[in-house]
């Protein structure tokens, strides 16, 4: 099969590139999302700057893990499209992200944080599934 998504997502070269994709793909779901969710993000990014950017950076090894069980499906049932795989699978690739922050979120100390989490949860999976065809495009970049 090659590299792993870690091997080759999470190396030193590719790293910081990828955290930067994943924070401009959160800003584009976030400006075509609903109120509550703008609301949410306003919160949570006055709260403190590049607060995004470190939770992505600090993140993205636990989604990557994540990820790569439906990266080796993917490769072994033949490749193609991993946005159209992500897609396919929407609602399980999802809840498995989310597992990540559900965690994180109840673990947070920062209860405005916490809370601002909980009010858009409710959409989390809705707005995941949204941004997986985008997310596969990412992960193709770098993992081809």
């Amino acid at each position: 099969m090659g590299q792993t998504l870690q091997e080759s997502l999470l190396n030193p070269t590719n790293r910081p590139q990828v955290v930067t994709d994943c924070e401009q793909l959160i800003d584009e779901q976030v400006r075509d999302s609903g109120l509550m969710v703008k609301g949410a993000y306003k919160v949570v990014t006055a709260f403190k700057a590049g607060i995004i950017h470190d939770a992505v950076d600090t993140l993205v090894d636990d989604f990557v893990v994540r990820l790569e069980p439906f990266y080796a499906d993917f490769v072994a049932a033949g490749g193609g499209s991993f946005g159209d795989y992500l897609a396919g699978r929407g609602p399980e690739v999802a809840n498995a992200l989310l597992g990540v922050t559900d965690e994180r979120a109840a673990n947070s100390d920062r209860a405005t944080l916490r809370k601002a989490y909980e009010q858009v949860r409710p959409k989390g999976a809705e707005n995941i599934e949204k941004a997986l065809p985008k997310l596969g495009k990412i992960v193709e970049k770098y993992a081809g």
